[in-house]
């Protein structure tokens, strides 16, 4: 192209965006189609041409516009989602779906393309095809309220029938499987239930997430099976002794201290509320792998039941125990762990009516005297909608399934952490 073409070009590209500034659309179109008819693969000039078509109700010449232009540039995806909207105009669904695939081929995640395409083929009756595009949707849009105005009808409009999918897929599988079930009946599938409410989307599936150190191969349970810790017979018959020496301690109203102690310099996010707050404490037995002599000699019978549990050995950071004390109308936020190689013991010592425990997607009540093991990195939150105080003794073990060489190396492990940073701690419960 000769030098004074590309000025020509230039002076109407200018020209007409002169016009379009000053309202003169008609003064725009001559000064677009002159250049166009110079450089016939101009992008700016085929984009505006095809935005007065379209406007102008001409659809052929908008759509013959905007196929040049995706064919010559296509690199911006409101270009492909333009022509979409011919082609829909036009009724043409091969069209439309060809163009949606090219704004996803730009930016697969594109939400705009996405709720196109999730409309298009519930339109069409593609069931399977618009379960698909529907999750695609779920997955990538953020909550409602944060969208603009007017996207979210149509996003409400996707998660619905994907919510609706799932429903009676759900209802499918489950008449499906009854008689299967019933042949195995006695059984243990309550993994395979679960995994089956997950996909229908009847529950969330959760996985560990330790926030400092995960331990490859320990499969992620919420509760586990009260087998793996012969244990825990003889910590549950202790419980009368327990609960008697936590009710000395706490007539003497001495040594509670906040289970939530963040400095204010530290990002609360979700222990706002509960800083430095009483409404949930802890009488510390053991604190970041050592007794807390003073509290732990006016419990002489819990020390000694602590100590028929294989409790972790990371110096600086755990064992702990402790006596963990909700006042009523109280809630402890969803939260994770810290590590997946040493697991959570409760000891219920004080329960009254409307407590409860969830960790990922089981929910139990807690009962006196009934202990239980849990994988604290899996999300999990507790309530006390009571009058009265809720007290379990907690304290960390083992992870069953660590070897004594495992466990021995995550030992040292420890110390070369505490070597390196000239710290401890952090491993709270």
């Amino acid at each position: 192209m000769q030098t004074a073409d590309i000025k020509e070009i230039a002076a109407l590209e200018q020209q007409a965006l002169q016009a379009d500034a000053r309202g003169d659309t008609r003064r725009a179109v001559q000064c677009w189609e002159a250049l166009l008819a110079r450089a016939p693969d101009h992008p700016r000039a085929l984009r505006s041409l095809s935005h007065e078509a379209f406007s102008a109700g001409r659809l052929d010449r908008a759509r013959a516009l905007l196929q040049r232009l995706v064919d010559v540039d296509g690199r911006d995806k409101q270009q492909w989602l333009n022509l979409s909207v011919v082609c829909l105009a036009q009724k043409d669904e091969d069209g439309e779906e060809a163009a949606l695939r090219g704004a996803l081929t730009v930016d697969p995640y594109d939400l705009v393309a996405l709720v196109l395409r999730s409309r298009l083929y519930i339109r069409q009756g593609r069931r399977q095809a618009a379960a698909g595009a529907c999750a695609a949707v779920a997955a990538v849009a953020p909550p409602l309220h944060t969208l603009p105005p007017d996207l979210q009808p149509v996003v409400r409009e996707a998660l619905d029938w994907h919510e609706a999918y799932n429903r009676e897929f759900g209802a499918h599988l489950d008449s499906f499987l009854a008689p299967y079930l019933r042949e195995l009946q006695g059984e243990n599938l309550a993994r395979f239930r679960e995994s089956v409410d997950i996909m229908t989307g009847r529950k969330r599936r959760y996985d560990s997430q330790p926030a400092l150190f995960h331990y490859q191969g320990l499969l992620p349970t919420s509760f586990f099976a009260r087998s793996e810790f012969p244990w825990l017979d003889a910590l549950e018959a202790s419980t009368g002794d327990i609960r008697e020496e936590f009710l000395a301690v706490l007539a003497a109203e001495q040594g509670f201290t906040p289970y939530i102690d963040y400095s204010e310099d530290q990002p609360l996010n979700q222990w706002a509320e509960l800083n430095k707050s009483l409404s949930w404490s802890a009488f510390r037995l053991i604190d970041n792998g050592a007794p807390v002599e003073d509290n732990a000699a006016r419990c002489p019978r819990t020390m000694a039941a602590l100590r028929g549990a294989p409790q972790p050995d990371q110096p600086g950071r755990t064992p702990s125990a402790m006596f963990s004390v909700l006042k009523p109308k109280t809630r402890i936020p969803p939260h994770t762990g810290v590590s997946n190689v040493r697991l959570v013991t409760h000891l219920p010592l004080i329960v009254p009516p409307g407590c409860g425990f969830r960790v990922g997607n089981d929910t139990r009540e807690w009962e006196v005297g009934k202990a239980w093991v849990f994988d604290d990195t899996i999300e999990h939150e507790a309530w006390n909608d009571s009058e009265q105080l809720r007290v379990v003794l907690i304290f960390d073990v083992w992870h069953p399934q660590l070897s004594q060489a495992e466990r021995a190396m995550i030992t040292a492990m420890t110390a070369g952490i505490n070597q390196f940073t000239q710290a401890a701690g952090g491993f709270a419960l």
